[in-house]
């Protein structure tokens, strides 16, 4: 889905079995980017959007992840929206949902300490190869190379939703234009795929999305605006 996916696994375990559970962590991440990859004709998402494949026909998957979206809608008031460019688009929950599947996965099998990171959008749990929670860096929204802030914990689902790199490419779905107002928003929870729609609904609300997070439970969050002010929560678990 264009984008990159790296992982870190730091238990003690023999080099052939962090070989295995690589691979089918990775093995995972083609199968989701073959069954919802919206650049790729042929992906089940592009087909059932196009009325060749019957919700009856449906991968269990995909009917998850529609169902997923459908609450996402309602819970945001609308501005989680999968059809907000007029076709089917799910990749707001799909990059986070898929990360956490994959941490789910690596812990039932036995790594519990790992960091799956799907393009800046990661799920961390246990601790570190240094044996220290992890640090999870938040990128600074007009300077590539620097990091604005840094999480840090030990069970953190962590998505960021931004501008800085593709562009207004999230729509505020009751006015059919690009959102405006926010340049960046992290959302921090312990549910990649909720955390990584969470985000991008707030950045489509614009202003309008700080008092939203504000009162989102459960969850904490940094935003950053387009004039460079900067709302966090109190709670945000935050390291030097």
């Amino acid at each position: 889905m264009g984008t990159a996916i790296t992982l870190d696994l730091a238990d003690d375990l023999p080099p052939e079995r962090l070989r295995e559970l690589a691979d089918q962590v990775f093995a995972w991440m083609r199968e989701v980017d073959a069954r919802f990859s919206t650049y790729r004709a042929d992906s089940e998402v592009s087909r059932f959007d196009r009325g060749e494949v019957l919700l009856s026909e449906a991968s269990a998957d995909l009917r998850f992840v529609l169902e997923a979206c459908a609450d996402l809608w309602g819970a945001t008031d609308g501005f989680f929206d999968a059809y907000a460019t007029g076709r089917l688009d799910p990749s707001g929950f799909v990059k986070g949902w898929a990360a956490q599947v994959a941490s789910d996965r690596l812990l039932a099998a036995g790594a519990a300490n790992h960091c799956v990171n799907a393009g800046g959008d990661v799920r961390v749990r246990g601790f570190s190869p240094s044996g220290e929670p992890w640090r999870i860096g938040i990128r600074h929204p007009w300077d590539p190379m620097a990091t604005c802030l840094v999480v840090a914990g030990t069970d953190l689902a962590v998505a960021t939703s931004g501008v800085y790199e593709r562009g207004r490419h999230v729509l505020d779905p009751r006015r059919g234009a690009p959102a405006g107002g926010l340049r960046s928003v992290t959302v921090v929870g312990t549910d990649l795929g909720v955390s990584d729609a969470y985000a991008t609904a707030a950045l489509a609300m614009g202003a309008a999305g700080i008092g939203w997070l504000d009162r989102l439970p459960d969850h904490t969050h940094a935003v950053i605006t387009d004039d460079a002010r900067q709302f966090l929560s109190t709670s945000l678990p935050l390291t030097d």
